[in-house]
């Protein structure tokens, strides 16, 4: 991706506009899942608004250069090289954590259902044991997914109950991320600790992996790279979807603003869109077709049997955050962005 481009450069500018933002200016912020798509934007942005402490995790430390070097000779960068599963050296000092380390894929639930589960469960009390010790904020990012499957047409409120199917690995990812959201109530009650936490809707932007399998992102790729879009349903899947500097921005929104323990959805009305509409704006793009394949036995293993998941967003609102990007324009600047 070409940091250096306009557009990616605005979104930058916009999330520095963040209400409270320059509360980070002296302080400690440590992101799991750095080199991700909403770790390696949130760092770009803390880097570029200097001042701020980053101290980056990973795993794997080639990935962490081609995605993050250009910070590597930076003071005020720091990459730590660990499994999230493990627990954080004695040593640290921070002031606000954001575990984003997980599978967040289909082929990676397909194919690593344990991982998936050990990663968020282990990297989430890692992660606020972290915080407890140093007396810190953390900001813990949950899922849509949480909400299980939509009765009829129901718009997910942050006190909605869905259902979801145990008799499959594909809940590996939800129910991780419920006892995630658990294990985040019982430190607040326990132990004290300043918890934050977001239910985000479904990511996309330019900070993308190129090994990311949702089909959102492999719209985006094909488009990138000038192939009709290959969809894998009928598309009448109906999801809020949040651009990634409108996901960034919201965010550190809630962590420097938000109530400790109460759940905020991250969505944008105007990126509520059939995954159909969504393969269409991709194709419009770049002046290709949609056309439809079905799943092989791996990747429907991975997939959501979701068909409505919309995240009411009012919660959000309330405290006075605003998105930013409707759904063509955060399309149309994505593939902007990865195209040069």
């Amino acid at each position: 991706m070409n940091k250096s481009n306009p557009l990616y450069k605005e979104d930058i500018s916009y999330i520095l506009s963040t209400k409270g933002i320059d509360q980070l200016k002296g302080k400690t912020v440590l992101i799991t899942g750095a080199t991700g798509l909403l770790g390696m934007c949130m760092i770009d942005a803390l880097m570029t608004l200097g001042e701020v402490n980053v101290i980056a995790v990973g795993r794997n430390k080639d990935k962490a250069n081609d995605r993050l070097g250009e910070y590597y000779n930076s003071p005020q960068f720091t990459f730590l090289q660990q499994d999230v599963c493990q627990p954080f050296p004695s040593h640290l000092k921070v002031d606000y954590v954001i575990p984003l380390a997980s599978n967040t894929h289909p082929k990676a639930y397909s194919q690593f259902p344990v991982e998936t589960v050990l990663t968020n469960v282990k990297g989430a009390e890692n992660a606020l044991e972290l915080a407890e010790r140093c007396g810190a904020t953390l900001l813990y990012p949950s899922s849509v997914e949480v909400y299980g499957n939509a009765r009829g047409e129901d718009i997910f409120t942050e006190d909605y109950t869905g259902n979801l199917n145990l008799l499959n690995s594909r809940a590996c990812y939800p129910e991780s991320k419920r006892v995630c959201e658990a294990l985040c109530q019982s430190y607040i009650s326990e132990k004290g600790t300043d918890v934050k936490i977001v239910r985000l809707s479904r990511i996309f932007g330019p900070s993308m992996l190129l090994s990311d399998t949702k089909a959102s992102s492999q719209f985006i790729l094909k488009a990138v790279a000038g192939e009709d879009i290959v969809l894998k349903s009928k598309g009448n899947q109906f999801f809020s979807y949040t651009y990634v500097a409108d996901a960034v921005a919201a965010l550190i929104y809630v962590m420097l603003n938000g109530a400790v323990g109460v759940p905020y959805n991250i969505s944008v009305e105007a990126c509520n869109v059939h995954l159909r509409d969504f393969a269409e704006l991709c194709a419009k793009a770049v002046g290709k077709k949609v056309i439809f394949d079905l799943p092989d036995e791996v990747e429907q293993k991975g997939f959501s049997i979701a068909v409505n998941a919309i995240l009411d967003n009012r919660q959000l609102l309330a405290i006075g955050w605003n998105p930013h990007y409707d759904m063509t324009n955060a399309v149309e600047r994505t593939i902007n962005i990865l195209c040069s």
